[in-house]
């Protein structure tokens, strides 16, 4: 999906709650703390962003649409990419939006971005196993058909949870959207149902759990929201600080959990780092109860929620900056 929000955002993160990310320093963080910019020319809708298992310091991305059924391992020192891995067994991708790494070790991919609006049937979740090995080469996954227990939806976040394994989908609605969650083990031979069990406020293009399980972080074009998880009903903590980007499209956690990197498409495009608050001692993110990268520790009342959020931030940028394609509502290719 492709969404022109502007390229100017830089300048005016001050005025949209600005990126808490501290200085570069040596210590035992996770490889690709720092943030890197992806140097894959082919790489150039980068709309998913997940922290390998089994490959420490590699992050799993991929293009969104029907660019393929192509997966990029991208080394979090030099943003080169490492491995291309082809899937097998898929059919053709229709548009793929998002990466997660289950508890199972497999890599779950989210074919489930919608171009007509929340009209196609069904949708699909492929499941393959992360590669032993970083090379180029074809790995068979399984396909998995979705249905939404209440009719079609638009969604571009699909995570796993760390610890039981089960696939969540969080709608991209234009006022909020609900969070789907799917059986407890997803079946290849029937039609998988994703039934809403929770509201999310925000017109989400990502979202990511914490490597304990315990927080769920949900990020728009322009900002975000953190979430408890509470056994699978998550409560509502605050406000994300994410940075302004040309097309913010992923989010995921490093292994360590002290940082939440930020991803945006567009050819060369950068992954910024921002602090998660309270977990700079924990290393698996448990002590961040009080939320992540910068929450206000509440409600999130400056949250830029929903796609009146999305609106109001856009119109900040076109008061500073007079640039008239951020007059362009963010809409699917």
């Amino acid at each position: 999906m492709r969404a022109y929000v502007g390229a100017a955002g830089a300048a005016v993160v001050l005025l949209l709650g600005g990126v808490a990310a501290g200085p570069a320093v040596a210590d035992s963080r996770s490889v690709g703390s720092d943030g890197f910019t992806i140097q894959d020319p082919r790489i150039t809708e980068s709309s998913g962003l997940a922290a390998s298992r089994a490959h420490p310091g590699v992050y799993w991305t991929h293009n969104d649409s029907d660019d393929g059924a192509f997966l990029f391992a991208i080394d979090g020192r030099t943003g080169k990419t490492v491995a291309t891995i082809t899937m097998s067994g898929v059919g053709a991708p229709r548009d793929v939006e998002a990466i997660s790494v289950g508890s199972d070790g497999n890599l779950y991919v989210g074919d489930i971005g919608d171009n007509l609006g929340g009209k196609w049937d069904h949708v699909w979740i492929y499941k393959l196993p992360e590669p032993k090995k970083l090379v180029d080469q074809t790995v068979r996954a399984t396909q998995y058909d979705v249905k939404y227990a209440d009719g079609p939806r638009n969604a571009e976040a699909m995570v796993v949870h760390p610890k039981t394994g089960r696939v969540y989908i969080v709608e991209k609605g234009d006022d909020g959207g609900g969070l789907y969650e799917g059986p407890a083990t997803l079946d290849s031979g029937a039609t998988n149902t994703f039934r809403r069990v929770a509201d999310i406020d925000l017109w989400a293009t990502d979202a990511a759990f914490s490597p304990d399980g315990r927080q769920l972080a949900v990020r728009g074009y322009f900002g975000g929201v953190s979430y408890k998880w509470n056994d699978g009903k998550p409560e509502r903590q605050g406000q994300l600080h994410v940075p302004m980007q040309p097309q913010g499209e992923s989010v995921t956690y490093t292994p360590d959990g002290k940082t939440l990197l930020y991803g945006s498409e567009g050819k060369g495009s950068s992954v910024e780092p921002v602090e998660v608050e309270g977990a700079g001692g924990s290393g698996d993110g448990s002590n961040s109860s009080s939320g992540q990268g910068g929450s206000d520790g509440g409600d999130g009342g400056s949250a830029l929620t929903g796609k009146a959020g999305a609106v109001g931030a856009a119109v900040v940028l076109i008061l500073l900056f007079g640039i008239g394609r951020l007059l362009r509502k963010p809409k699917d290719r």
